[in-house]
């Protein structure tokens, strides 16, 4: 027997699945702008649009620009300054004089056990009178239609959360860099539609930067309450949601919710860092094993290829991937096949930053300790 085989077939074996994972998403994963309108003759549900924002002047105005452009038009528009030291407010103030829509809500002070975002938002579900709650954050814009196709999807399928990974709005070779190593780790890994169709608790996925609740199911989940201290609250709200029999839909952003999260290098790893471990709950120790095998299987053979072409195989189905994920999530096919390598250190190191970080008590996000 050819000991040295073994390596060779486990690792491209594993790079199979995966890469069969990522072409089960390409043609089956949930992206918005796909399926019906509402009827025009169907009453309209009242949708509460709710915006936490802490130092966010550079964002807001463009997405209550983009709320108050739906074509859905019966909308409530809260935005919470969450204490914000920039003008924010001021930018929001000046849009509720044109909009009787858009309504500004003063953050009060965060108690003791809450998380910044967590309190935001409940504050606002407090005084939310929508019968869908619809939690958007302040750096992500909407299409014309986004609100009517996503409450379409919602109501002909019962479901009770509905969450979007919104398209990434790429600036600056850090963001460009960095910011798809979050989407090749759920679209490589996570058959999307099964979020939807399988009742299993394994099959999760959230984004706090959209997610709709029926207010039933927000109520009944216990809301952000539920989740006041937790750094990656939107998994652990879907968790609840999945766990409680309530149908649960995750969606791409497609051309319609898109998103500029992080322009710098610095930023974006920061960013990383405060997700990525928390996200997965699991032990560190697992973590740590789980982000060294994604290494030795989707970076090492790029290097071992050069010694023997036995591992082409791997390598070409790593790359497969590459490509069908960018293809997906609208990044650049080139930039991400040419920065896979780049992408595969600085996800192994950032994990590694988050487990330290996170079991210290020194994870950070906007000035204040998560």
């Amino acid at each position: 027997m050819n000991y040295e085989l073994i390596p060779v077939v486990i690792i491209t074996f594993a790079a199979l699945v995966t890469f069969l994972v990522s072409l089960y998403n390409f043609f089956t994963a949930p992206t918005v702008g796909r399926g019906a309108f509402l009827q025009e003759t169907e009453s309209q549900s009242k949708i509460s649009i709710l915006i936490p924002a802490r130092n966010e002047e550079n964002n807001i105005g463009n997405c209550l620009e983009s709320c108050i452009s739906q074509d859905y038009q019966n909308l409530e528009i809260i935005v919470l300054d969450d204490h914000s030291e920039d003008r924010t407010a001021q930018v929001v103030m000046a849009r509720t004089l044109t909009d009787s829509r858009v309504r500004l809500l003063k953050g009060k002070e965060l108690p003791l056990g809450w998380l910044g975002k967590n309190w935001a938002c409940h504050q606002m579900a407090g005084i939310a009178t929508g019968e869908y709650l619809l939690f958007i954050d302040a750096d992500v814009t909407l299409g014309k239609e986004a609100v009517s196709r996503v409450i379409s999807t919602v109501k002909s399928n019962n479901i009770g959360m509905f969450s979007v990974f919104p398209t990434q709005i790429l600036t600056g070779i850090g963001a460009t860099v960095v910011i798809p190593i979050m989407n090749w780790l759920l679209l490589n890994f996570l058959p999307l539609l099964q979020v939807f169709q399988s009742d299993s608790a394994k099959f999760v996925a959230a984004n706090g930067q959209f997610i709709l609740f029926s207010k039933e199911t927000y109520q009944k989940s216990g809301g952000h309450a539920a989740v006041k201290g937790m750094v990656v609250e939107d998994m652990e709200l879907a968790r609840g949601v999945k766990r409680s029999g309530v149908k649960l839909m995750t969606a791409l952003g497609g051309d319609l919710i898109k998103c500029k999260m992080y322009s710098g290098f610095g930023e974006s790893i920061k960013g990383f860092t405060k997700n990525f471990y928390p996200g997965f709950g699991i032990s560190g120790i697992t973590f740590i094993i789980m982000i060294s095998l994604f290494l030795v299987i989707y970076l090492l053979p790029a290097v071992f290829v050069f010694f023997s072409l036995l591992w082409l195989p791997a390598v070409i189905l790593v790359l497969l991937s590459k490509i069908l994920i960018s293809l997906i999530s609208k990044s650049n096919i080139l930039v991400e096949i040419i920065a896979h390598p780049v992408q595969m250190v600085i996800m192994y190191i950032t994990g590694l930053k988050s487990v330290y970080l996170a079991k210290t008590g020194r994870l950070e996000w906007k000035g204040r300790t998560l």
